[in-house]
């Protein structure tokens, strides 16, 4: 019998920790008292487990031992009588039992620590990517509305009801507006107006572009323009000599502030 393979073969810690059945814990005893070897493992092991455990021992907290010893006297009646109490041993292995049993428990509380950790770590790269995803979506969504406009945009302006109004900065009298570009498309058949701000500065804070139609000499307002992509749906008109924008307060106002005249075009 090779004595080392035996004793490298886990059947002494097995029987240490008390997870060798009957067969196999009567086995390793005998061969105990034929192969000193053997013995020196066991008691190598079984002290090997004692110092961990000794080494990972948590104390009880301050005030336990008074507070279970008056507990225990509140609830016992001294007598006269004394009894002897007989007086059960633990052998060696038992305490080494006892003690795997302790070393296993951190070893569980440890791994447990351990796959909450990985759990949370899962959980916060998926909470990450449903994100991630739902960005994506909203983003795809944002381009699909604004493909459709510039379809429907370049279907509307190939239409032959479509009258196309070239509005400029040159006729404000105003150097710096003259690079000013917009154009406005207006459906005869639907009265429908469309404005696409070709070449207009960023309105300041709290003031909007207010689109106005020429009618009989009058202006008429056509709408505010927003922050829309490309073509701005406006109001309908009926009937108009010309359109221009003005630079007003942001909701726009009754009567177009002349000095903030931006762009003017004949129909």
């Amino acid at each position: 019998m090779d004595i080392r393979e035996y004793i490298e073969s886990g059947a002494i810690e097995s029987y240490v920790l008390g997870l060798a059945d009957a067969q196999e814990a009567a086995e390793l005893e005998l061969l105990s008292r034929q192969h000193p070897e053997i013995r020196d493992a066991i008691d190598a092991f079984e002290a090997s487990l004692e110092s961990h455990a000794l080494a990972h021992a948590v104390p009880p907290p301050a005030g336990v031992k008074e507070k279970l010893i008056g507990e225990l006297k509140d609830g016992f009646v001294v007598t006269d009588v004394i009894t002897t109490a007989p007086v059960i041993s633990v052998n060696r292995r038992t305490r080494y039992i006892a003690a795997a049993a302790v070393i296993l428990l951190v070893v569980s509380a440890g791994l447990n620590i351990y796959f909450y950790n990985q759990f949370r770590d899962t959980r916060n790269q998926y909470q990450a990517l449903l994100i991630q995803k739902n960005s994506l979506l909203a983003e795809n969504n944002v381009m699909q509305a604004r493909s459709l406009n510039m379809y429907e945009g370049m279907q509307m302006m190939s239409d032959p009801a479509v009258r196309k109004v070239s509005m400029s900065g040159a006729g404000t009298g105003v150097k710096e507006r003259e690079n000013n570009l917009a154009t406005v498309f207006w459906d005869s058949k639907t009265k429908d107006v469309y404005l696409l701000g070709n070449k207009l500065p960023q309105a300041p804070a709290g003031k909007q572009y207010q689109l106005w139609a020429i009618v009989n000499g009058k202006p008429v307002d056509a709408g505010m323009m927003g922050d829309c992509q490309g073509l701005c749906r406006m109001k309908n008109i009926t009937a108009a000599s010309a359109f221009a924008i003005t630079l007003e307060k942001a909701g726009g106002v009754a009567q177009p502030t002349l000095s903030e005249l931006q762009v003017i075009g004949k129909v």
